[in-house]
């Protein structure tokens, strides 16, 4: 079956909330990505889903000025448009979106980035799994970058014994498997997980939430497994950090890892202290002498030519 977004105000049997004997709430938070986002969404239109399964698109549009907000309600008038200020980044939109629709206590909320373009059974895929492993698992899906084709978001496992914030990807299999948190980029979290771990920590500006969520949840006694396969594709962002930068000097390295999309250090320092361990002050300081400390690599002179 090809899923169409479900109206609000739906009142036909086949929309009937009464009628369903599942209900799922998608939900994004975008910023002036209007074509992306409109894909994005198309994607999710076009899904093929089991009967009697109502879907419903919650979308935090965090004060567009390209016009994103006006173009889907034009599109796809279902969707659930929420008005952001404008500052409040992918923890602050998805906090939001997540908040509104848990109002509705809906069976399974998934997290969507809106630069996520699903195969056409990817949501299916995800609550298969949630169906066959019980309701006490998160479920990841893990996408591929569509220009290389390789693993880009999903998952992840520590791959250190003694830095607990060295995380690598998992490369999902022909079944599902444990992870120890995720990248919130395609995530489903049933009703129960939610009930009990909450929305998204209002700590945390940008990142640090998807992680945070998924170690929170499995301290509570939920598991996180990554799906099999893949279930569609994202790009993987490919910016060198820029506090790594030997080419810049010391305070724009300051400037770049303390910025909100960096390491904020307060933000730091609440997830450090919450997932660090007994040394956990180490672990929150280490990337602000990295960037300090890193030797800037003086420009090379370029002669003139003879």
């Amino acid at each position: 079956m090809t899923m169409a977004f479900v109206p609000q105000s739906a009142t036909s049997e086949a929309h009937d909330t009464r009628t369903a004997t599942c209900r799922l709430a998608v939900l994004l938070t975008c910023h002036n990505r209007r074509q992306a986002t409109l894909r994005c969404l198309a994607a999710v239109d076009g899904q093929r889903l089991p009967e009697r399964l109502l879907v419903s698109v919650f979308l935090l549009d965090d004060g567009s000025t390209d016009g994103t907000g006006e173009m889907v309600g034009r599109t796809y008038p279902q969707v659930r448009l929420l008005e952001g200020s404008g500052d409040l980044f992918w923890c602050g939109g998805m906090r939001q979106a997540f908040a509104k629709a848990m109002q509705e206590d809906f069976d399974y909320y998934v997290w969507l980035n809106d630069d996520t373009i699903l195969h056409p059974q990817g949501l299916n895929m995800l609550l298969s799994v949630a169906g066959n492993a019980g309701n006490g698992n998160i479920v990841v899906g893990t996408t591929t970058d569509p220009r290389t084709g390789q693993p880009s978001y999903g998952g992840v496992k520590r791959r250190s014994r003694w830095h607990p914030f060295r995380f690598t990807l998992v490369v999902p299999g022909d079944r599902p498997v444990h992870c120890d948190t995720m990248n919130g980029n395609c995530v489903l979290v049933p009703r129960r997980v939610a009930q009990a771990t909450g929305n998204l920590d209002p700590a945390f500006d940008h990142g640090f939430g998807d992680y945070d969520y998924g170690l929170r949840a499995r301290r509570a006694g939920f598991g996180v497994l990554v799906a099999p396969g893949t279930v569609g594709t994202c790009p993987r962002n490919q910016r060198r950090l820029p506090w790594r930068d030997p080419a810049l000097n010391w305070r724009q390295r300051w400037a770049a890892v303390t910025s909100r999309k960096g390491l904020p250090p307060r933000e730091m320092m609440i997830y450090a202290r919450r997932h660090g361990g007994p040394l956990w002050p180490l672990f929150w300081c280490m990337p602000y002498l990295r960037a300090l400390l890193l030797p800037t690599r003086r420009p090379v002179a370029v002669g003139k030519p003879l």
